[in-house]
């Protein structure tokens, strides 16, 4: 992360032996969700934010690529089964999360590199842009037509 005040270089949010991706700030600057697989598996984390002690498991049977919903109030991830996750959440003087409830099937890539975000959450949290798979790619056949200027004569 950089400050935006004191420090020159970024420093670091989190160091530990296990990957940690796809960080997302919540609106009111005070939390961190993220993607982490120190328990086997790719699974939503969150953190107060600076890093400050504390943590909190969001998903419950894996999970990545978290996202805020503009008020804060709910936890959005990519199950391990591309579900479309929904958390309720409530932030008080702690942090507390509900059960993650499927909002749809979201036919997704992988997170690669080349992949990174599989979607992101609209204005008002109620509609989702998505980085979908095509199923089946179709296509129309292409008509070359040579020496066009000649048939015209």
């Amino acid at each position: 992360m950089s400050p935006l005040t004191g420090h020159e270089n970024p420093i670091a949010f989190l160091r530990s032996e296990f990957n940690e991706v796809l960080g997302a700030v919540s609106p009111d600057g005070r939390w961190m969700a993220y993607t982490s697989d120190e328990s086997g598996s790719y699974e939503v984390y969150v953190r107060p934010f600076p890093a400050s002690g504390g943590k909190w498991r969001v998903s419950t049977q894996g999970g990545s690529d978290p996202k805020w919903s503009p008020d804060g109030r709910e936890l959005y991830y990519i199950s391990l089964d591309k579900n479309l996750m929904a958390v309720p959440i409530s932030m008080g003087a702690g942090f507390e999360s509900g059960v993650p409830k499927a909002l749809f099937q979201a036919k997704v890539p992988a997170i690669t590199p080349a992949f990174p975000r599989a979607y992101v959450v609209a204005e008002g949290g109620q509609r989702f842009l998505l980085n979908t798979i095509v199923e089946r790619a179709t296509s129309s056949p292409i008509t070359v037509i040579l020496n066009w200027a000649m048939e015209r004569k």
